[in-house]
């Protein structure tokens, strides 16, 4: 994807995907804006990988009951890494969103329905156009219930034979989550004319909209 930031590597931008024609569509998913990345008193928290991380933002921040989502990165071994380093897919690290919901709004499961349904799960360490390792589908559980309901979830969908092939989306235990540089956060509200934002993050979200019951946000 072509991220269009001050300062980025060459090697990165060369492995993102082609910019094409920006169409003149304009987002409103009622993004909230960040505030912390604190756990408030009674929220839970969630981490997901699906590709680029500005599309997860708004796929998790349109949902009722999530605070926040705060794009950053996570299963990989290298600590505090930055954008242009995981870029080169040397970090281990996905592109991911810690999610801040609260339970009582939105259980995890509907977070899990809501991550599967804004993705292709039978792409390995790609989505679309972008690929590499720190695009791949991948989810971290904190216990063991939410592995199970993950489990769950990839068997609920290998049965049913949505997709050709089967689920390639990693289940691993949380560890730790780095925030992503401030230029990524709310990228998608704050950088609309983007020529990937116009023709793959807003399309792709609208149709996630169109197609996942919920519940949104007003």
């Amino acid at each position: 994807m072509m991220k269009q930031v001050l300062v980025i590597a060459a090697a990165c931008l060369l492995a993102s995907c082609a910019q094409s024609q920006a169409s003149k569509q304009k987002i409103q998913p009622g993004i909230v804006k960040k505030d912390t990345t604190a756990v408030n008193k009674n929220e839970a928290v969630a981490t997901f990988g699906e590709g680029c991380f500005w599309h997860a933002e708004i796929v998790f921040q349109s949902l009722l009951g999530v605070r926040d989502a705060v794009s950053g990165y996570a299963g990989g071994t290298v600590a505090n890494p930055d954008y242009e380093t995981v870029c080169t897919g040397t970090t281990g690290h996905a592109e991911v969103v810690q999610v801040y919901y609260d339970s009582t709004k939105i259980s995890y499961a509907t977070l899990v329905d809501a991550f599967f349904a804004s993705m292709d799960p039978t792409e390995l360490d790609r989505q679309g156009n972008d690929e590499g390792t720190q695009y791949r589908s991948i989810a971290f559980y904190r216990n063991e219930k939410e592995k199970q309901i993950l489990d769950a979830a990839i068997k609920r969908i290998n049965d049913s034979k949505q997709y050709s092939s089967n689920v390639v989306t990693a289940v691993e235990p949380f560890t730790a989550f780095y925030p992503a540089e401030a230029y990524h956060q709310e990228y998608i509200l704050n950088h609309p004319g983007n020529p990937y934002v116009q023709n793959v993050s807003i399309p792709d979200f609208e149709h996630f909209k169109k197609t996942f019951k919920g519940p949104f946000k007003n």
